[in-house]
């Protein structure tokens, strides 16, 4: 399945992708410290002496973000480790006040796990490997304020703002497992639905709780990788693919001039589908990992674990594997990377056709803004099984107030059903018909596909009131005799 603008003409290259995916926790304190997370605060008021590294304050793990992270590791099928040690990942940064960050290396809690992303049936499903998850601190925010650069003097300057320092993150690297830009899509919509069904974030692209980089190289069929570039944060669904398919074609273009990739950070414009490069990509070495001394290492015991296991509901994966047989693979995927299956379930065990269901909830609900959570599911689904006997306005109008206290199909229903009586639109379809011979002598010269303009002009008489189903039984009958 090939998304919109998805490379296609690869020359007999391969692509081979890796992605990195940070994952704010939603605890609720920082990862070290006990200053409260909130978003869109006034910047710096979550701070305390831990979180802004002042001398002598000493960090304390939050067991919250230990369980949540094993909570995660236990969904993506990793093995857990039984010790676990934080490290300090050395960098200068304006927004790291410590000169390093409190991160995971050597021994992650969680490796060796994978995410099932089903394709169009089990033969086609693929599986995506997880190298590690691992828990360490978010950094601050730098803020540029005026022209490029963010020069010190004058309007042009940078600020910190030191209340996302230390937020629980956990940081996932998949292996380089993905070939295409649409299967990273997938790949990382099913994450963050699976991460939001956890409970353990809200994964929110644009409020920057679900960032994403991605490793990207390509190679011939058959050959060991070649070298890799990152592509750095970007911030939705769309602009992972669309950079990913840049940075596809950019380096095909280096291998076919004569040139050779270099392993560098770079950064994708969506605007302008630009790639320009940030700097040389850094190296494990380069960070000086050196185990955290303040830290002893993290122990979960066997009750913790099976604790954490057992608020895993059924994945995300598992469930469009088992919607698809009904549903078909595009729209299994829509509804559960959307969190509207749960709504779907609820009104087919209400009655309510499965097809028609998936297709209101996903297509007409999603569209007038309904919230799924606040929808009767017997009503909704009095209301799908009577669709073909309301009109299509008032439908649409019904399906928008469906999520309104108090909503009541029957009365929707009653106070706008279609026409069905036979007897009373039989004379208008005689008349549609005796006022265009000509397209009844096309009609029944061959030409079928007229049907749907003597139905239209039915409709019309009667106001869109009659049934379009009796309507098309009636004008049929009456052409062919």
């Amino acid at each position: 399945m090939a998304a919109e603008g998805t490379v296609t003409d690869l020359n007999g290259w391969e692509p081979v992708i890796g992605l990195e995916i940070h994952v704010q926790l939603k605890t609720r304190t920082k990862m070290f410290c006990r200053c409260e997370l909130s978003w869109a605060e006034e910047e710096n008021t979550r701070t305390c002496p831990v979180c802004l590294a002042h001398p002598g304050a000493l960090p304390v793990p939050n067991r919250r973000a230990v369980e949540w992270t094993i909570r995660l590791g236990l969904a993506l099928g990793c093995t857990i480790a039984e010790k676990a040690v934080f490290a300090r990942k050395n960098y200068f940064y304006p927004d790291l006040p410590k000169g390093y960050q409190i991160s995971q290396y050597d021994q992650p809690s969680c490796e060796h796990g994978f995410v099932l992303v089903p394709g169009a049936d089990a033969a086609s499903d693929r599986r995506i490997g997880i190298t590690r998850a691992h828990l360490e601190e978010d950094a601050a925010k730098t803020i540029h304020v005026g022209g490029a650069g963010g020069r010190i003097r004058g309007a042009d300057r940078s600020l910190v703002d030191f209340n996302r320092g230390g937020t629980p993150l956990v940081e996932i690297v998949t292996e380089p497992d993905i070939r295409d830009a649409d299967e990273a899509r997938r790949f990382l919509q099913l994450l963050r639905q699976t991460v939001v069904e956890l409970g353990i974030s809200d994964a929110e692209m644009e409020k920057g709780s679900l960032r994403c980089d991605a490793n990207v190289s390509v190679r011939r069929p058959g050959e060991g990788f070649r070298t890799k570039a990152e592509l750095k944060n970007m911030n939705s669904f769309k602009f992972v693919a669309d950079g990913i398919d840049a940075e596809i074609a950019r380096q095909i273009a280096i291998y076919e001039s004569g040139g050779q990739v270099k392993q560098e950070t770079l950064h994708y414009d969506p605007t302008t589908g630009h790639i320009t490069p940030l700097r040389s990509k850094e190296e494990a070495d380069d960070y000086r990992y050196f185990p955290e001394p303040d830290l002893v290492p993290v122990m979960p015991d066997a009750a913790m674990i099976e604790a954490q296991r057992a608020a895993i509901g059924e994945l995300p994966s598992a469930r469009i594997v088992r919607l698809r047989e009904v549903l078909g693979p595009e729209l299994a995927s829509g509804l559960v990377v959307s969190g509207r299956d749960f709504l779907y379930d609820r009104v087919v065990a209400a009655g309510a056709e499965p097809r028609d269901t998936a297709n209101v909830v996903m297509n007409q609900l999603a569209a007038a803004g309904v919230d799924p959570e606040r929808v009767d599911p017997a009503q909704l689904a009095k209301l799908i099984a009577a669709r073909d006997r309301i009109p299509r306005d008032a439908l649409t109008a019904a399906l928008a107030r469906s999520g309104d206290a108090g909503f009541a199909a029957d009365a929707v229903i009653a106070g706008s059903a279609l026409v069905e009586d036979t007897s009373s639109l039989e004379p208008i379809v005689a008349a549609v018909i005796a006022a265009n011979p000509g397209q009844v002598e096309q009609y029944r010269a061959g030409k079928e596909s007229l049907l749907g303009f003597f139905v239209g002009q039915v409709m019309k008489q009667t106001g869109g009131k009659a049934s379009p189903k009796v309507v098309n039984e009636l004008v049929r009958s009456k052409l062919a005799g």
